[in-house]
């Protein structure tokens, strides 16, 4: 082999190998664009949800915030209901602790199943108290009593729209962190499942019923 054809070679093997880098850059850049693009929209599901979660809470608050006056209003007449009244009202610090612990991060799966079922707890609680004052006339029509069931309808109502709005939200997460691709860069990254509002007693997934007949 004479020398030109040596360089001849060398240099076409250089152009194989320069080929072969320049290849394997670009897999590289388009990959990394790729775990950039998927990362990215994980972020963004999962802020949507944290959102959505957060328009719950604020409707949550406003309800923790109606349980005792609606318990003192019923003192005066319930006096022999006392072991309901405190049944709701412990019902109510749990579930607002419950809450708090949520709201710090609404993407923790047991945060979120602490909040659930304190909830489930103090709606059937809640309940129990509103058909026991069912019973009590004076109560029933006690206009103090009349506005907190209202604001509690209204509340209730908000916190139902709310809550299908957080659940649909963290269903689209859940969808995008499960399927392939995008499910290697969830699992590598740790990307939680979302915890639904899910509701497993009958008698919990209506709103409380609040209006006296």
């Amino acid at each position: 082999m004479n020398t030109t054809t040596l360089f001849g070679a060398i240099g076409a093997m250089g152009g194989v190998v320069v080929m072969a880098f320049i290849a394997l850059a670009g897999f590289l850049v388009v990959l990394a664009l790729f775990v950039v693009g998927v990362y990215n929209g994980l972020v963004t599901l999962r802020n949507r949800f944290k959102n959505a979660f957060a328009q719950i809470d604020v409707q949550l608050k406003r309800r923790y915030d109606l349980i005792p006056n609606i318990v003192e209003a019923c003192k005066g007449y319930m006096k022999h209901e006392s072991n309901t009244l405190e049944a709701v009202i412990a019902a109510r610090n749990s579930a607002f602790s419950a809450a708090n612990r949520a709201a710090q991060n609404p993407a923790d799966p047991e945060a979120m199943k602490g909040l659930l079922q304190a909830e489930g707890q103090l709606t059937a609680g809640l309940g129990r108290l509103l058909a026991v004052a069912e019973a009590y006339p004076d109560l029933k029509a006690n206009q103090n009593m009349l506005a907190l069931q209202e604001e509690l309808t209204s509340t209730e109502n908000k916190i139902s729209f709310a809550r299908q709005a957080f659940n649909d939200a963290a269903t689209e997460y859940n969808t995008k962190r499960e399927v392939f691709p995008s499910n290697i860069i969830a699992n590598t990254f740790n990307f939680m499942q979302a915890e639904l509002w899910k509701v497993d007693k009958a008698e919990e997934r209506e709103a409380v019923k609040v209006s006296f007949s």
